[in-house]
């Protein structure tokens, strides 16, 4: 039985035909439509947003010429996650909540160095470009510097 992620439909028009796809740390869905309920911190892996052809013009515009960060417009409930097993119900044992830290950081490194070498590397497309510069957006609107929380 496959327990991996699924193919989402388009996270702005629910079509599900998509052309593209976005990785971005966990705390992001804290930012998408509807998000304010999802235990980000529950989140393993990557939180995955699709794109249908049409929608992917307009992410890339936004994000390209514009500057702008599209996910406030994108529905976490169109997004793709797994969530870790919550077994303290069951067990009465009280689990440390993850650290997401080192994977925010990692994402965080990973996006600037894209970013650097945009335009100059044949090898960064613009859907990289766009991928890192969402996740430099949405880290940034977090308050995340180099994937630590202030006051940590």
């Amino acid at each position: 039985m496959y327990t991996g992620k699924t193919e989402q439909p388009c996270c702005l028009c629910d079509d599900p035909e998509t052309v593209a796809r976005l990785d971005l740390p966990p705390r992001a869905v804290t930012l998408m439509k509807h998000g304010g309920r999802i235990a980000w911190r529950d989140i393993v892996g990557d939180v995955s947003v699709h794109f249908c052809a049409s929608d992917w013009e307009l992410v890339c515009d936004l994000v390209v010429d514009l500057g702008q960060n599209p996910l406030s417009r994108c529905s976490v409930a169109r997004a793709s996650f797994d969530l870790r097993a919550d077994f303290e119900a069951l067990t009465r044992i009280r689990k440390d909540e993850p650290d997401q830290s080192a994977l925010e950081a990692e994402r965080l490194r990973e996006a600037t160095r894209v970013v650097d070498r945009y335009g100059d590397d044949p090898m960064v497309e613009t859907r990289d470009y766009v991928e890192a510069r969402v996740v430099q957006w949405t880290l940034e609107d977090l308050g995340v510097a180099d994937g630590v929380e202030p006051g940590r």
